[in-house]
């Protein structure tokens, strides 16, 4: 098959799961079918890559628009990059796009091109609507484009159970046209990888456990609630917080300010790490970490906690989204009780109360080292069980051949 992937983030401009999610499925898609798949990847940047079975290129704005509202500027350049890739896609036999960013060019390649338009269910606007902050009113746009897609799209592969409820719910797709397909982790990649440099490196004490996040500064991913969590947090544990490229600079100053009340409220120390941290030296931390922290109010799926998993560190997350897909309660983890204000505002409705939760289930675990290794072990093995990119390459190529079929082309 000749497969367009459309996209907003590819190497080396990776920052969040789709971007993960993108990266592992087109490595192995071109492994597929004997080596005989050729997949064209466009996306936001400079990237440039051409091999037999893969090309690689970036596209870029290349021009300051005019906005009355600053944050309007980022949207209109996300349509001019959309119109840019549909314009230069040809010899596809589907194309396949990843968030919002890229919907518009695959809604244009399929008028275009006459192709099956296929979208990954990574995130949904309207269960953000903490994206206002950012796009200002372009978040209507931007919802109005995702909502467009989905109504036109041929197939929907939803990361989790949750998000096909979503989706059917938000957006009337049919149940036919969507297929569950997990998120996974490079198990030969993400495996426990112990070193302690990599700990000095970032100020971490050798001699004293820690608990770690990893994430955006962004309220999807509830790291003000965990920053909250912390004065209930037992002593003797350090709190890592990996935590960089806040949303909006008030959103930053925010963080800044809860962080510093925290370390005046608890006596365990903060590490809180503003720079991006280098793949290998993440997996470090998570193999050293006791646990591993997911406040997420939103999660579709949660490849953060796999990689944890696969590093042998047990999991303390909301029950949100797809993340009770993954993690096991009493076996790989714990998950936290999550109650939303309503469908649409996925804040806490008791926040200092899901703070009190997450420190809880955070004690419960790291007071028992025998619950620890063994919630690791069974982590790193389910891991492999159910969420290997071969495998989730395997049911996307199954699938757009699906697609072609029911279309009357032959894939």
């Amino acid at each position: 098959m000749r497969i367009a992937i459309l996209t907003n983030e590819y190497p080396p401009h990776v920052y969040g799961g789709a971007g993960v999610h993108v990266e592992y499925l087109t490595r192995e898609l071109t492994k597929l079918d004997n080596g005989e798949n050729f997949v064209k990847v466009f996306c936001f940047g400079e990237q440039k890559e051409d091999t037999p079975s893969l090309s690689v290129k970036g596209v870029s704005a290349g021009y300051d628009f005019p906005t009355k509202d600053p944050r309007h500027k980022k949207f209109l350049e996300t349509l001019f990059k959309d119109i840019v890739m549909a314009g230069q896609l040809d010899d596809i036999d589907i194309v396949h796009c990843h968030t919002w960013y890229s919907h518009f060019a695959g809604l244009l390649a399929k008028q275009l091109l006459q192709v099956p338009l296929v979208l990954t269910t990574h995130s949904l606007e309207p269960h953000r609507p903490w994206k206002a902050e950012q796009l200002g009113s372009a978040y209507n746009a931007s919802s109005w484009i995702e909502k467009t897609a989905y109504e036109n799209a041929d197939g929907v592969i939803a990361v989790s159970e949750s998000m096909k409820h979503d989706v059917a719910d938000l957006y009337a797709v049919p149940a036919e046209k969507i297929r569950v397909i997990h998120n996974g982790v490079d198990i030969d990649h993400y495996k426990r990888t112990l070193d302690a440099r990599v700990l000095d490196k970032f100020g971490i004490n050798r001699e004293i456990p820690f608990i770690l996040f990893v994430g955006r500064i962004t309220r999807q991913k509830g790291i003000f609630h965990l920053v909250n969590a912390i004065k209930h947090i037992q002593p003797g544990y350090q709190i890592v917080l990996c935590a960089g490229s806040p949303d909006t600079p008030e959103i930053g100053r925010e963080m800044q300010e809860r962080v510093e009340k925290a370390k005046r409220d608890s006596t365990n120390a903060i590490i809180w790490i503003t720079e991006m941290v280098a793949k290998e030296d993440i997996i470090t931390l998570y193999s050293h970490a006791s646990v591993f922290v997911c406040p997420s109010v939103y999660e579709p799926f949660g490849i953060i906690n796999l990689e944890a998993m696969a590093c042998e560190t047990p999991v303390v997350a909301a029950a949100v989204g797809g993340i009770p897909e993954v993690v096991l309660p009493g076996e790989t983890g714990l998950l936290v009780p999550f109650e939303p204000v309503s469908a649409c505002d996925a804040e806490p409705t008791d926040p200092a109360k899901y703070a009190r939760d997450l420190a809880a289930a955070i004690n419960a675990i790291v007071a028992s080292p025998e619950k620890l290794k063994y919630m690791g072990s069974k982590s790193r093995q389910r891991v492999i069980d159910h969420f290997s990119w071969p495998r989730i390459a395997a049911k996307t190529t199954d699938f757009y051949k699906h697609i072609l079929l029911n279309k009357g082309k032959q894939p």
